[in-house]
């Protein structure tokens, strides 16, 4: 029998916003193939009354769009009470890194350069969705505490001296799976796999903006971070060996 948490392709809704019509064309078809429900947009503002009307599950975003950018929608997004949990995975043409840190930083999930195979976004969002199944299907009841962080499990829920962070989708996965095992060192490969969902080594480089991130909202001092550590050679654990 199928487990109740898990959704069908038709029951997971995809908002593709990109002011290239050729690329929405194409990404649409591939993705309607596969079963997903899909909304367009192919301006800023028309993406936010979508956003706002139908909150959607996963966005595929490009950056620079008409009437507002991508990184203008991603900040509404994260700073939106019903929309926090939407996963964004970010299209950008440019090969500069400087634009894919700042488009992570400020909460997008994932990214992906163009030009790209379509397959790729498919592969991508079935991962997205499959790992939010498998966690929905997990015994969440479950609160971890590590010193001052402590992290609910079925709310989604981080707090810090008891206050609230608020931490993006993949942030939340990332810091579950550390606090779950404390002191544990995961390789980088580990939490790629694990939590970003690919098997891409050219995600080891978002995997560490991620984790940058992180840092900037719990650790009093994310130069000298006492929560999430560095393991050289390894990749990162929470807390002390």
């Amino acid at each position: 029998m199928m487990d109740n948490a898990v959704t069908r392709p038709e029951d997971q809704r995809v908002l593709i916003v990109d002011d290239d019509k050729e690329i929405v064309r194409v990404v649409r078809a591939y993705l309607e193939q596969a079963g997903y429900t899909v909304f367009t947009a192919n301006d800023g503002n028309t993406a936010m009354h979508i956003l706002t009307r139908e909150r959607p599950e996963l966005v595929i975003l490009d950056l620079m769009l008409p009437m507002k950018d991508g990184l203008e929608i991603t900040r509404a997004i994260r700073t939106s009470e019903h929309l926090a949990h939407t996963h964004i995975l970010m299209l950008t043409a440019r090969v500069d890194d400087t634009d894919k840190i700042i488009g992570l930083e400020m909460g997008a999930d994932d990214y992906v350069t163009k030009p790209f195979n379509p397959r790729e976004i498919v592969a991508r969002v079935r991962s997205t969705f499959r790992r939010r199944d498998l966690e929905a299907s997990a015994t969440t009841e479950r609160i971890y505490r590590y010193k001052d962080l402590v992290v609910d499990m079925a709310r989604h829920h981080v707090t810090l001296n008891d206050r609230a962070i608020d931490l993006t989708p993949t942030e939340f996965n990332l810091l579950a799976l550390l606090i779950r095992q404390p002191s544990y060192p995961f390789s980088r490969a580990e939490l790629v796999q694990k939590r970003l969902g690919y098997d891409y080594e050219t995600l080891e480089r978002t995997l560490d903006s991620h984790i940058r991130n992180l840092r900037k909202k719990i650790e009093p001092n994310p130069n000298q971070p006492v929560y999430i550590q560095t393991v050289y050679g390894i990749g990162y654990r929470l807390g002390e060996p």
